[in-house]
């Protein structure tokens, strides 16, 4: 039953630990073996007693170096599992600090774990000042002043209400999708890169943020050049011209940027407050037209086409009136920009309190007010202002005069405007782009609100192309451009991508013709749009658990939709700016793509990756092999990653893109130590697959034999029908020095694998294979000098004194003196030149074979696997210039039809061969040297126990049973001898050969022994080129239907 306790009136959760409110706390511990290390201590919870266990709390779940709050660390589950020691602590590996690594395992390079900022003193806004006003801001632009009222004089009040509501319509997709997506969790900085690269991945994220921030920044330049445009009018008009009017746009234009690049680099807190003086400047110039549509027209008005209020002048206004060139889609291209500016909430997504509610509340909010203003401002101009005017107070309707024609309702209200159907007129919705000026109450203040309009504009995108640049930078995927990721003061401001947007806006003001830039910055922002629904559709299709949108008024197909209006709206607006875009689009994905940048924020992308493998695994499931489609699926018994080069590369080469490729390690030995090695192993040796491009992947086990770990492993290795078909080892080279045990282990894998019906490849070489023990010492070496690196750094920079980490370690740093000088010094000259031919050899098949052969000993049929093999091998890069040679047994007197019937069946299969030869000797009696090789090196496991009486040769074999028995070598002396035989007709055949496959000999289980097995396999290798022995499981690989 819950507790209350008096503290001050207060409710105390009994369940509430304290101590999670700090950072995790370690006590030092002395074991029972000497070790000392740090663990953590337990605490009394709420449950009454002592346990390490905690209760269920936020900081648990934290990236490391939270920026929001310190990461606590719970109990590994070790702790909690392993036995106590004798004096009550914990015995555990030394893993209970946090590394610096997620809680999770992730990476944590990315804008959450960035060390820690001191928030004080930040600025931080609210959903009004932070996402509403600039939105609307930015949406209420030069357009509300200056062509809306061309507009709906093209398109007439009725398509132009289907102009803005399908303008709305994207812009409220875009607001919804981006709604889900900043709700689905902590939102940092960086806007509308940080919402597509954390859901699509670095490689959409990179894209689009780099064009996203340059669009801004010339956005910057347009708005500005706006403003100096309506500057230099004025200018002109009062005959204040300073040198001609492209050269004041520019010097106006840059006078401009620098103060608004003043006001953004002074902090967000004068930026904000600049911003509320130009919404206010705005909305009054917003109010001043609907004030001015009540106010009598003047006559000098009336001749301009301004009337007030009137229902004739409304229904003549409500169909399209489309001059020379313009059409619907051509009125909307112009008029969807002036929607745009959406996102201006979202780029400073660092600098909102609580961005996940402000984004949603504040954008979808501004579209809606947005969207009814230019409605409104667009109906109230439809229903006062005719189309064409004269300006002439003069062209009234004379007496008597009919009304028909264009001009009907100015006619009907006594003005005569019908000579602007034979010349063009300059008054009028269609010819005046300042019709606002006229219908408002107080013309100044238009121009007023366009100089808001422009300024808050520009600002916001000055303050939001560094922002974006910035979370971009410190992501690092564009390495060069990481130097503009620093941040400088409480509220990390980005000074470094001010000055840069500053040049890149002042390079475009001087430039001067934007009109051929505007589209691609238009059809930037639509792009990133774009990216924002389809992020919204993917991570929804994806399915994945992590994805739970605190915002629920969303759906996928709806943002599909968004994402697809988006593009259309790009070819709309400018086609060649669409493709433009689309290009760039597509180069930077390319790059980013190319160099990998190293970080994983479990985008939707992994997600519908991993579903359609699973997918496609499930579809392969319901699906009969068949002989055609059969490819090498290897499981090749390498040991760790780099311990077997030869053989993983040889492996590679079989399977690659086409087939699944297993690297497995057994781990031997005491259950915790194996697994303790087993799962330190686990992501270093898949991530060095990955480096390496060995497109393999990593697997062990750990069990108590090496047997009966390989024996899991081919029988649970892979997936559906994506399970290895082919296992493949390294020929056992120390079976005579090994145990006995371990030569039975060696033996009986293979016996497992033709048990579980693998074909079985075996790779000798003479050099060997394992180059562990120098992989070993190298990662030591470097080990050791890095250490040694860090403690002569620590030691300069205290000059010459240790102290802190390096004080408590000086001992074991100078055993890492030691430890370097008997690991890393040079080795003695034989061994040096033993383990430099192993490296050699250990890469032979990493690089490209010389031209030569490759020598197939097709002896016994078993499905064809031996000849597929090398078959697969000619069809890679490395070994285009090794062409095949057959070899097949024959009898003497039949070689050429021996020959012709093989020639025959390599000609069905489509696989060409330079030279098929037949050996019709092999059945000949081997040398009599060859033979005493064999004794030689079956000797020392030979019972002899023909020399002893019956009952001292059975007790012998009872004691013995592994050893071979002269039973066993009378019984299996013929095909001893073939492979001593064998071995010689290879000497004289193949010695020159690049590779060299031979059929496998078989051992029948429980009549060969393993010694007598591994002779055969020994004197059928021995002295030869790299050779695989080939055994596959007798069913066809191959076939000649179609």
């Amino acid at each position: 039953m819950e507790r209350l306790k008096s503290n001050r009136g207060e409710h105390v959760n009994p369940a509430y630990d304290s101590t999670l409110d700090e950072p995790p706390v370690y006590e030092e511990t002395n074991f029972s073996n000497g070790e000392h290390r740090t663990v953590r201590p337990s605490v009394v919870s709420a449950f009454g007693h002592d346990t390490l266990d905690r209760v269920p709390n936020i900081d648990f779940y934290r990236n490391a170096g939270s920026m929001s709050g310190h990461r606590a660390v719970r109990p590994s589950l070790q702790e909690l599992h392993d036995v106590f020691q004798k004096n009550g602590a914990i015995s555990v590996p030394d893993t209970v600090e946090d590394d610096g690594d997620g809680s999770d395992g992730t990476p944590s390079d990315d804008l959450e774990s960035a060390v820690p900022t001191d928030d004080k003193g930040a600025v931080k806004f609210g959903w009004i000042r932070g996402v509403l006003v600039r939105c609307m801001l930015n949406i209420w632009g030069v357009m509300l002043f200056i062509r809306l009222s061309w507009v709906f004089g093209q398109a007439g009040w009725g398509l132009g209400i289907v102009v803005i509501a399908l303008s709305c319509v994207v812009t409220t997709i875009t607001g919804l999708s981006m709604s889900a997506i900043c709700t689905n969790g902590v939102v940092r900085g960086g806007g509308a890169y940080y919402l597509i690269s954390r859901s699509l991945g670095p490689e959409f994220g990179g894209s689009i943020g780099l064009i996203f921030a340059f669009a801004n920044a010339v956005a910057v330049a347009m708005y500005v050049v706006g403003f100096a445009e309506t500057v230099v009018d004025l200018l002109k008009d009062n005959d204040a011209i300073m040198v001609d009017e492209i050269n004041d746009i520019r010097i106006v234009g840059c006078i401009t940027v620098v103060l608004l690049l003043a006001l953004s680099v002074a902090g967000m807190e004068w930026e904000a407050k600049a911003q509320i003086l130009l919404l206010v400047v705005l909305l009054v110039a917003i109010v001043n037209v609907f004030v001015g549509t009540v106010i009598p027209a003047t006559t000098d008005k009336k001749s301009k086409g301004f009337f007030n209020y009137d229902s004739k002048i409304f229904l003549e206004n409500f169909t399209p009136s489309f001059t020379e060139n313009e059409n619907f889609f051509s009125v909307f291209s112009i008029f969807f920009p002036a929607a745009t500016g959406i996102l201006a909430g979202a780029n400073i997504s660092g600098d909102l309190r609580d961005p996940q509610a402000a984004i949603p509340k504040g954008t979808l909010l501004a579209i809606l007010i947005t969207g009814i203003t230019y409605l409104g401002v667009g109906i109230c101009v439809s229903a006062t202002v005719v189309r064409e005017a004269t300006g002439n107070i003069t062209d009234i309707v004379t007496a008597g005069a009919s009304c028909n024609g264009s001009a009907v309702a100015a006619c009907e209200l006594g003005w005569n405007f019908s000579s602007c159907t034979v010349k063009k007129c300059e008054f009028g919705s269609l010819n005046n782009n300042q019709v606002m000026t006229m219908v408002s109450g107080f013309g100044p203040l238009i121009i007023a609100g366009t100089f808001s309009a422009t300024l808050s504009s520009a600002l916001a995108s000055l303050v939001s192309a560094p922002k974006v640049f910035q979370a971009l930078c410190k992501d690092n995927i564009y390495k060069i451009l990481h130097y503009f990721a620093k941040g400088y003061g409480k509220n990390n401001e980005p000074i470094r991508g001010y000055v840069l947007t500053f040049i890149i806006s002042v390079a475009f003001i001087l430039i001067g013709n934007l009109n051929t830039i505007a589209p691609i910055i238009s059809n930037f922002f639509l792009a990133s749009y774009a990216l924002v629904n389809f992020s919204c559709f993917h991570a929804s299709y994806a399915k994945s658990p992590g994805w739970r949108p605190a915002y629920k008024y969303y759906n996928m197909w709806l943002s599909l939709l968004g994402a697809l209006l988006c593009c259309v709206v790009m070819f709309v607006i400018n086609w060649w700016a669409a493709l433009i875009t689309y290009g760039i689009e597509i180069l930077l994905y390319i790059y980013v793509k190319v160099k990998k940048p190293d970080v994983n924020w479990g985008s939707s992308t992994q997600a519908v990756t991993f579903v359609s493998a699973v997918n496609n695994a499930l579809s392969l499931s319901g699906v009969e092999d068949h002989v055609k489609n059969f490819r090498p699926q290897i499981l090749a018994l390498s040991g760790s990653a780099r311990a077997r080069p030869a053989l993983l590369d040889l492996a590679h080469s079989l399977s690659k893109n086409y087939g699944l490729c297993l690297t497995c390690e057994v781990f031997v030995g005491p259950r915790s130590e194996a697994l303790e090695k087993m799962n330190a192993g686990m992501e270093k040796n898949q991530l060095w697959l990955r480096k390496t491009k060995r497109k393999a992947f990593y697997a062990a086990v750990a069990c108590d034999s090496f047997r009966e770990g390989t024996k899991s492993l081919l029988q649970a290795s892979g997936l559906g029908r994506m399970k290895p078909n082919t296992l493949m080892v390294g020929f056992q080279r120390n079976w005579r020095t090994a145990s006995t045990e371990a030569v039975q282990s060696y033996v009986g894998i293979l016996h497992d694998a033709f048990d579980f019906e693998y074909g079985t490849v075996m790779l000798r070489m003479d050099q060997g294979l394992d180059v562990s023990h120098i992989v070993e010492a190298e990662e030591e070496m470097l080990k050791a000098a890095k250490e040694q690196q860090a403690l002569d750094n620590e030691m300069m920079s205290n000059g010459g004194k240790a102290r802190g980490l390096f004080r408590k370690s000086r001992k074991s740093s100078q055993q890492v003196l030691t430890t370097r000088v008997s690991v890393c010094g040079p080795p003695p000259p034989q061994v040096a030149k033993m383990n430099e031919r192993m490296l050699e050899a250990s890469a032979q098949f990493h690089k490209k074979q010389p031209k030569g052969t490759i020598d197939v000993w097709w002896l016994f049929d078993d499905g064809g696997l031996t000849l597929l093999l090398p078959y697969i091998l000619t069809t890679r890069k490395k070994w285009k210039d090794s062409k095949l040679r057959i070899f097949i047994a024959g009898q003497p007197g039949r070689c050429e039809l021996d020959k012709q019937e093989m020639k025959s069946l390599l000609h069905k299969f489509r696989i060409t061969c330079t030279d098929i030869n037949v050996i019709d000797d092999i059945h000949v009696q081997p040398r009599a040297d060859s033979l005493e090789k064999l004794e030689e090196m079956i000797k020392p496991f030979c019972l002899h126990e023909g020399s002893k009486d019956t009952a001292q040769a059975e007790a012998m074999r009872k004691e013995q049973p592994w050893r071979i028995t002269d039973e066993e070598l009378s019984t299996f002396e013929e095909k001893t001898n073939l492979q001593v035989r064998l071995n010689e007709v290879l000497q004289e055949n193949s010695k020159s050969a690049n590779l060299i496959i031979v059929s496998m000999p078989i051992a029948r289980k429980e009549s060969v022994s393993d010694f007598l097995y591994m002779a055969w396999l020994d004197i059928l290798t021995k002295d030869l080129p790299p050779t695989l022995l080939i055994r596959g499981n007798h069913k066809s690989v191959l076939t000649f239907y179609s």
